[in-house]
């Protein structure tokens, strides 16, 4: 059994990281053994490193495959009593959210990971502080979204003894909160969904021609 954990290091951009540890499984697996890796929650969820050694391994000819495990969001769904059938769920990073264009629904949730350091470019920092966040929240009062809207900082647990984390705080709080890589900002739908009367009446124009 060998631990990929060493391969971090503090200032150490995570994308060397990553390349090290995909270098040392594939060695494993050119040396003629059997290799397995293990990663907590879903190995491809969130995790560069089992996506980039399965398709490395297949290329050299080799057989690989990747079994599920229970990610972050299945917890945050059974925690926080959410079904993503009800309103919707929007999931972006949080730092993609604000390195590219997109369009929000305040009728569904908004779920944003590693939002503890959203806006950080180097891949090396652990946190981000108050400044990123008010960017953040720049954006997200831009697509209508109030700060006295109540969100969620959710941390799911990490081991059977722990609890998870579950801190509602208005929007406005989440700029001084405490957060670490692994929280995610849940925030819940602003507004009720609009009905599409159009689509409606032509779904049961079709309807009516079949009965």
């Amino acid at each position: 059994m060998r631990s990929l954990q060493p391969y971090y290091g503090e200032g150490k951009r995570r994308t060397e990281s990553y390349r090290e540890m995909i270098e040392a499984m594939l060695s494993e697996v050119r040396a003629g053994h059997r290799v397995c890796g293990v990663f907590y929650g879903h190995p491809g969820v969130f995790a560069q490193v089992p996506h980039h050694t399965i398709a490395q391994v297949r290329a050299e000819g080799y057989d690989a495959d990747m079994h599920a495990g229970i990610s972050a969001e299945d917890c945050l769904y059974a925690d926080l009593g959410i079904d993503p059938g009800t309103f919707g769920c929007q999931h972006y990073e949080a730092s993609q959210l604000m390195f590219y264009q997109r369009r929000l629904d305040t009728s569904a949730y908004l779920i944003l990971w590693q939002i503890g350091v959203v806006g950080d470019r180097s891949v090396s920092r652990l946190g981000t502080g108050a400044a990123y966040r008010k960017l953040l929240l720049e954006l997200l009062e831009a697509e209508g979204y109030l700060l006295e809207h109540e969100v969620i900082v959710y941390e799911a647990a990490t081991l059977p003894i722990s609890q998870p984390r579950m801190e509602r705080m208005s929007l406005a709080a989440l700029v001084d909160a405490e957060l670490h890589p692994q929280s995610t900002l849940v925030i819940p739908p602003l507004r009720p969904m609009a009905r599409n009367e159009a689509m409606l009446a032509r779904i049961a124009a079709i309807d009516a021609s079949l009965f």
